[in-house]
């Protein structure tokens, strides 16, 4: 991600290593800071993909065949210092290796916000002022669908929250890589 802190470009890179970084690009790439969100490894860090506003980077791990899975971390993008972080709420499709915590999803940021899915089947809103959950939608049930195909949602895996033209769109349901398979793609809106 492309972002500007103090006046420069900086490109933030999240990997699945847990460690995410801030290069100059003016500079051949010089390391500007570097901050560890997760643990790593299988499954682990930071998944899919990160995002940026106008101070903090956001990063949502996985760490899904860890003891404690998930979290949002916000960053000082002119720093690299931590700005707060939410832990994993409990997950909310019960108990299980299949159902857990693990925010392995991309994170989507719009002004105030950010997006974060999950592998237990919930798609959460979080404050970028503190970081708490500001709205909470639990996806695993069967859904009636508008073209009448049955539909299920389940895992949060993969590509984040799309939103536009005051719609949030997601897909629900994820069988591979420790996630649940489901079928549904979801809009909401305000109302």
């Amino acid at each position: 991600m492309l972002a500007r802190a103090d006046g420069r470009d900086v490109l933030v890179i999240a990997q699945k290593s847990g460690i995410a970084f801030a290069l100059d690009p003016a500079h051949d790439g010089e390391v500007l800071w570097e901050y560890r969100a997760g643990q790593g490894g299988v499954l682990g860090g930071l998944e899919w993909g990160a995002a940026v506003d106008g101070e903090n980077a956001y990063f949502a791990v996985s760490d899904i065949l860890q003891p404690k899975p998930g979290g949002i971390h916000a960053v000082r993008l002119a720093s690299g210092q931590r700005a707060w972080f939410t832990p994993p709420p409990a997950p909310v499709c019960g108990t299980g290796r299949a159902c857990n915590a693990a925010q392995s999803a991309a994170v989507t940021a719009i002004p105030g916000v950010i997006f974060s899915g999950s592998n237990d089947g919930a798609l959460r809103a979080y404050s970028t002022a503190n970081g708490s959950v500001l709205w909470e939608f639990d996806t695993n049930k069967d859904f009636t669908t508008v073209n009448g195909v049955p539909a299920k949602g389940a895992s949060l895996i993969g590509p984040g929250p799309v939103v536009a033209g005051g719609m949030v769109y997601v897909n629900s349901g994820y069988g591979a890589f420790g996630g649940r398979p489901g079928n549904v793609l979801l809009a909401f809106g305000v109302d």
